[in-house]
């Protein structure tokens, strides 16, 4: 699944982990589901917990625990960036390093300096340098930004440093455009060499990469740059998948833990196929919410003030129906026409920002009343990271090979799928036979899982937020819920109210709780609750 960050729609419309975001969301694994939508919170019987290192660091990796990187403008005024080195397999260094790429905005007074605040926005595959430059390092609250240097690190594999790479633009197109709900044999068939193909590209063209770009890695990685900044502990606030990221370096290292905020949670717990499904589910209760909104509109071209929720669902199915076998034209200069993969891709990147759903009011009206798909395929395009030039970030290419390198797929066959649609179709009656079957593009992976399911405990570490949003259409609330059971000092601290996750997104008694923490120290009380209004 996908689960990035989306700081709003007016600053960035993408940001998560996802489901398999149609062919692509697929792999992703923990997004986002609103409370009572998640089929299960609870950690599976027999799950183990996720050990710590030893606290002491190895000999071997005293030489990158040393580093000193050298510093120098750039982006936008006021950023530094530098490289910082990391063995590729830890527990191999010999066998070679990778570059990571670090941005920082150094902290701008008044007061005393705290350290660094990391940041990460999700994915995996999102790039935390772009965001802190784009977002975190201007838009973090003025107080939090005086006092930290505030830090980005792309994981490995991610953006600039060292990206997987897998399919080129024009093949990214035919890969983003194949149908996710087979209709026969031949269509299913056609789906299956789409995975195919793009595990294929990733293993010929990342091939080595693919073995070291797990979560546990990364946050390894977060250790390493931690130490060469010259922080004792770890300061931290990661979203939706980012959550996962802190959590797994909480539980590596419990007694480096500072102040970490972890919003928009995902479950460890629970294996690729729970996650998908609880995600579909979240996706179905944010649409809930749309179509409650939507139908309260004048413009809402899926029905009148006296139309259920559950009708407008029917009604955009129907719509998707039409598209599959007669796409509509969009403008583009590359051909592309809006059938009903990239629709429905449209339509669940609005699902994180509830800022985007006039947005997506729009692009329906265009795409049922005119036959104009431009709004469908921006949305869609906004997703999947795509230029107007045709190119694709490496998003998408950095989200499976996390996934399916994090845990066993969800699906190891056509026929698996097929006996899994009533269980997905039921979390979703709009969504979930194109989530059930993108589900399926670990399968054909060239690597195989190193990760399984598991508790995070982090026993011994200092307070940690965990927040949750009950209407979060990527990572279900219950996650959150299931995630500060498990670790030992958590905070849960809910937001009551729509969209993927909640610091910064006009809540003001998430901001002031989450800042307080950070600057002060005071976590908020457990349990403490948040409403829209």
């Amino acid at each position: 699944m996908d689960t990035r960050r989306r700081p709003g729609a007016s600053r960035a419309h993408r940001s998560l982990r996802a489901c398999g975001t149609l062919v692509a969301v697929a792999a992703l694994l923990v997004s986002a589901c609103s409370a009572g939508s998640s089929t299960s919170s609870a950690s599976p019987a027999g799950a183990g917990a996720l050990r710590a290192l030893p606290e002491v660091t190895p000999s071997e990796l005293t030489s990158y625990y040393g580093q000193r990187p050298t510093w120098r403008s750039c982006g936008a005024p006021g950023f530094e960036c530098a490289t910082v080195k990391a063995p590729l397999d830890y527990a191999q260094p010999a066998k070679g390093d990778i570059r990571l790429a670090v941005s920082r905005k150094k902290a701008t007074g008044p007061g005393k300096r705290l350290g660094s605040l990391l940041v990460n926005p999700g994915g995996p595959g999102g790039s935390a340098v772009d965001y802190l430059e784009a977002y975190a390092g201007i838009g973090y609250p003025a107080k939090v930004r005086a006092r930290y240097d505030m830090v980005a690190v792309d994981p490995r594999g991610v953006a600039g440093s060292e990206p997987v790479e897998c399919l080129t633009g024009r093949r990214m197109d035919a890969y983003t455009q194949t149908d996710t709900t087979p209709d026969d044999a031949r269509e299913t068939t056609e789906l299956v060499d789409a995975f195919k193909e793009f595990a294929e590209g990733c293993g010929q063209r990342s091939a080595n990469l693919l073995r070291h770009v797990s979560t546990v890695e990364t946050a390894r990685d977060m250790d390493l740059v931690r130490a060469v900044l010259g922080d004792d502990k770890l300061t931290y606030v990661g979203a939706s998948y980012g959550t996962f990221l802190g959590a797994t370096y909480a539980g590596l290292y419990p007694e480096r833990v500072g102040r970490l905020v972890l919003d928009g949670a995902l479950d460890p717990s629970l294996s690729a196929r729970q996650l998908n499904q609880d995600q579909t589910a979240g996706f179905e209760t944010a649409f809930q919410s749309f179509a409650k909104d939507c139908v309260r509109e004048p413009d809402c071209p899926l029905g009148g003030t006296k139309t259920s929720p559950d009708q407008v669902g029917r009604n955009l199915k129907a719509f998707f129906r039409q598209l599959d076998s007669a796409p509509v034209d969009a403008g583009d200069k590359d051909g592309r026409k809006v059938g009903e993969a990239l629709a429905t891709t449209g339509v669940i990147a609005a699902m994180y920002d509830e800022g985007a759903w006039p947005q997506l009011r729009e692009a329906l009206t265009m795409a049922m009343q005119d036959k104009d798909g431009a709004g469908l395929l921006a949305l869609s395009d906004s997703y999947y990271d795509r230029d107007a030039d045709g190119q694709y970030a490496n998003l998408m290419f950095a989200n499976a090979a996390v996934n399916c390198l994090d845990l066993p797929a969800a699906f190891a066959s056509p026929a698996e799928v097929e006996a899994g649609l009533p269980a997905f179709e039921k979390a979703s009656p709009v969504f979930g036979v194109g989530l059930a079957w993108a589900s399926l593009n670990c399968a054909y992976w060239p690597v195989k899982a190193t990760g399984e399911a598991h508790r995070i405990e982090a026993k011994g570490s200092a307070p940690i937020v965990v927040v949750g949003t009950t209407r979060d259409p990527a990572t279900p609330y219950p996650w959150a819920q299931a995630l500060a059971s498990q670790l030992s000092s958590a905070r849960l601290l809910t937001y009551d109210g729509d969209g993927h996750t909640a610091y910064g997104r006009g809540s003001a008694c998430i901001d002031s709780a989450i800042n307080l923490y950070l600057i002060e120290g005071t976590p908020p009380q457990n349990g403490k609750r948040c409403s829209a209004t």
